[in-house]
């Protein structure tokens, strides 16, 4: 029988003995944390007349009100390499698994707040099942996204197969910064509704809905932005274009992965007071 001892040390005094907790939880949570995504995407479908189309509606209904903005003179975004309506729909669609790895971290816990507070169990588990769900919703977004452009005349190349590698830099990506907000989020009830706003003004400071600009404060903002490299290879590479921003797209999702260990960390260190918060 498995006997679990319980301290009042920091586990900070052992940083070795805490990544190989982490990295145990993380193996254990596998089969758990599967079981949890297949039922709540079962949930999530069974709950929704239009099922997966949400996934393609919402989208497209932004891209419908830019091209009417663009199309009546109300705004002129310049010029894009490729036609506007694929620009801003590859754009929201790409923008919206981000968001949607952001908003994870914080959901997995507040919809599990209760189970957290009397059973102990890895809340890796949790974590991995938002990032399976994602995934998932993921998947469908790009076989959707590559049907449109099928479409529309836009016909992908072999650079289609590296599109997977940039769908897991952005979950990489919003799940740091996501699961950086969540021991916040769980203190401060504000942050989950801060989120969604401030999502929403970050994609304006990125090349989802405008190009790139060539000058200004607009473009020092979105050149410096490290979304920008990884929002534009995603599109380029679903277009079958070259990734003009290749490095550093690269030395983003490097940065980005160390970022996610180390929120891991202070959320490890974390969890007993937001779980003794949660149960309070």
């Amino acid at each position: 029988m498995k006997v679990t001892i319980y301290t009042n040390k920091s586990s900070m005094q052992s940083p070795i003995l805490m990544v190989k907790s982490m990295w145990k939880d993380l193996i254990s949570s596998k089969d758990l944390s599967l079981q949890l995504a297949v039922r709540d995407i079962k949930a999530q479908y069974r709950q929704s007349i239009l099922g997966i189309l949400w996934a393609f509606l919402l989208p497209l209904a932004n891209t419908l009100i830019w091209m009417y903005l663009q199309g009546t003179g109300i705004i002129n975004v310049g010029k894009t390499e490729i036609p506007y309506p694929v620009f801003v729909f590859t754009g929201t669609m790409i923008w919206s698994i981000f968001v949607d790895s952001v908003q994870m971290p914080l959901n997995q816990i507040i919809a599990s707040r209760s189970i957290l507070a009397k059973i102990n169990f890895p809340t890796e588990a949790l974590f991995l099942s938002g990032i399976y769900q994602v995934i998932f919703n993921a998947a469908i977004k790009i076989l959707l996204m590559v049907a449109a452009l099928l479409l529309l005349g836009i016909y992908p190349n072999w650079n289609l197969f590296l599109v997977p590698f940039a769908i897991i830099s952005l979950i990489i990506t919003g799940t740091a910064i996501g699961l950086f907000l969540t021991p916040i989020g769980l203190l401060y009830n504000d942050i989950g509704k801060i989120i969604p706003f401030g999502l929403q003004i970050l994609m304006f400071t990125t090349p989802v809905l405008f190009p790139m600009p060539v000058n200004g404060w607009a473009h020092i903002i979105y050149y410096y932005n490290p979304l920008t490299s990884i929002v534009i290879t995603t599109r380029q590479w679903l277009i079958g274009q070259g990734a003009d921003y290749l490095p550093s797209f690269i030395t983003v999702n490097i940065a980005m992965t160390f970022v996610l260990i180390a929120v891991w960390v202070v959320f490890r260190i974390a969890k007993p007071l937001l779980t003794e918060r949660m149960g309070s």
